[in-house]
């Protein structure tokens, strides 16, 4: 996953905004589940069991409909390294590991000094973290900062595992509270890091569960032209990341002021295209119905039509192409597609 340095070069996200500056409810918002009672079991897990893993020897991948598979499509693996100082540990399947078992993992974290052992660690917590016993541990010994601390780490891979587990470790409601701290630099990592790279995708999936309920949306007020722009010079999955936020942001109405005045490549309208991915028009669709939900005020539409490369010009306006661009879907093959067109034209 080598994603190079955060430094700024012409192929990061600055370089690429500057091309696209001036070109110019809500379907799978995830429910933030803040406690899953998930009993210890040495034994293997019935193949009916709520759980996150399969129950597969050897196989970790999430379960479909899982906590984790619903809030954040995350693939959690659990490696086999080489013995380090924590072989032992990282070894065990991640529901079995007691308490004494994760402080040695954070202490082995501070003090290591090769990348690779810190993945393998980051990792392993990780996998811990998908369960909310482990989630409440890691927080009371002070994990979470531990581990945003390698948000900075020199190695890029490092930075992604860093991602990945905060992320999980964002499942839990009280662990939000000390994550939302880190939202400027995870923001940061997202416009610094080159395109359609593991560390934006990450960063991406980690404002997706911080963004599941209103709490926190503030937070990110500043960072939606950002997404925006994400969604004309990004790959499939990070579009359908990006569209993941603001259908949560859009789904709040405290936060449509924002949203609408926040500024918008053009461009962004040639995405409602029949040509254009599944899951990425199908998100447009619920992200374009909530902005028409809003109704502003005479006074307020006139004020949003002076302010050059709104949100609010590009999709909402009357002079906006998106109307024009929504007909010609209606004859889209699909047919939830169709019904998704109607809902935004009506």
């Amino acid at each position: 996953m080598g994603d190079g340095s955060v430094t700024p070069r012409i192929g990061n996200m600055r370089a690429l905004l500057g091309l696209v500056a001036g070109a110019g409810a809500s379907y799978g918002i995830y429910k933030l589940i803040s406690e899953v009672s998930i009993k210890r079991n040495k034994k293997s897990v019935p193949s009916d069991s709520p759980g996150v893993w399969s129950s597969s020897p050897g196989d970790l991948t999430p379960k479909p409909g899982s906590l984790l598979a619903k809030v954040s499509g995350l693939d959690v693996v659990c490696p086999r390294p080489a013995d380090v100082a924590s072989g032992d540990i990282i070894h065990q399947s991640p529901d079995n590991l007691d308490p004494q078992h994760l402080k040695m993992l954070l202490s082995c974290l501070q003090t290591n000094t090769k990348p690779s052992d810190r993945c393998r660690i980051l990792v392993t917590l990780g996998n811990a973290a998908a369960f909310t016993v482990n989630q409440n541990l890691i927080r009371e010994y002070e994990g979470i900062h531990i581990i945003a601390g390698f948000l900075s780490d020199s190695a890029a891979e490092v930075r992604v595992q860093t991602l990945n587990a905060l992320n999980n470790l964002c499942m839990n409601i009280q662990n939000q509270e000390q994550i939302k701290v880190y939202v400027p630099q995870v923001l940061e990592l997202i416009e610094m890091s080159p395109v359609n790279s593991d560390l934006q995708l990450g960063a991406l999936r980690l404002m997706t569960n911080l963004s599941v309920t209103e709490k926190h949306q503030h937070l990110l007020k500043d960072s939606i032209t950002l997404l925006l722009s994400l969604l004309v010079v990004s790959n499939e999955a990070l579009q359908i990341q990006a569209l993941k936020v603001l259908v949560n942001l859009s789904s709040n109405p405290d936060m449509m002021d924002d949203i609408v005045q926040a500024q918008a490549p053009a461009s962004v309208v040639l995405l409602f295209d029949a040509r254009t991915a599944f899951a990425v028009l199908l998100r447009l669709l619920t992200f374009a119905g909530n902005l028409k939900a809003w109704r502003p005020s005479a006074q307020v539409a006139n004020e949003l039509r002076r302010k050059q490369d709104c949100l609010f010009r590009v999709m909402l306006d009357e002079s906006s192409q998106l109307h024009s661009r929504l007909v010609q879907l209606l004859s889209h093959p699909d047919g939830e597609i169709q019904a998704q067109v109607a809902r935004v034209l009506t």
